[in-house]
């Protein structure tokens, strides 16, 4: 099963450098579960999709992060989540502990980004990031990257893109400083 705008979210994506290889995962629900890119995808071509099935077994070539999935769709109304490992803003994931962005786009759209705890595809990353998007579109998983969420795929990837865009500007203006300081 394809979808071109994974394709389309995948391309920018890559080109933007917010994702590189075969990081990252992308998923829209749908009214019996989810479609979810495969484990080892390249997202600008991610082939076919994954369906999981509410209340069914997971496929064992559903991408590794489905736990976060599911929770999200779970626990959140949001339609579709990217993830992604924009370079920037893993590293600001390993300095701070929660982002507050000095841009306005940032200011605007996304005021606080809360950076989370917990190994990739865990129960404990998926509680922890399904609680922090309850009531927002952007968290940081610590060290791993971003997972945005929206009505659609392009919304997820705008909250993507701007958590890499607000993480630049506070390193350009050498703010990207750990907690503790």
């Amino acid at each position: 099963m394809q979808h071109t705008s994974f394709e389309r979210i995948g391309r920018r994506l890559f080109l933007e450098g917010l994702v590189g290889g075969n990081f990252g995962n992308m998923s829209e629900r749908t009214e019996q579960g989810y479609l979810i890119t495969r484990s080892g995808s390249y997202l600008d071509e991610p082939g076919d999709l994954i369906f999981v099935q509410n209340g069914e077994e997971v496929p064992k070539n559903a991408s590794s992060e489905y736990r976060v999935h599911q929770a999200i769709y779970r626990d959140t109304p949001h339609k579709a989540i990217v993830h992604a490992h924009p370079s920037c803003a893993v590293a600001a994931s390993l300095l701070m502990d929660q982002i507050i962005p000095l841009d306005s786009e940032g200011k605007m759209l996304a005021p606080e980004i809360p950076v989370v705890s917990g190994d990739p595809g865990t129960e404990e990353l998926a509680k922890n990031v399904a609680s922090a998007l309850k009531n927002r579109n952007l968290v940081l998983a610590q060290g791993h990257g971003t997972f945005a969420a929206g009505k659609t795929l392009d919304e997820a990837y705008l909250y993507t893109s701007l958590a890499e865009h607000a993480t630049r500007v506070l390193f350009y203006a050498g703010r990207l400083t750990p907690s503790s300081l």
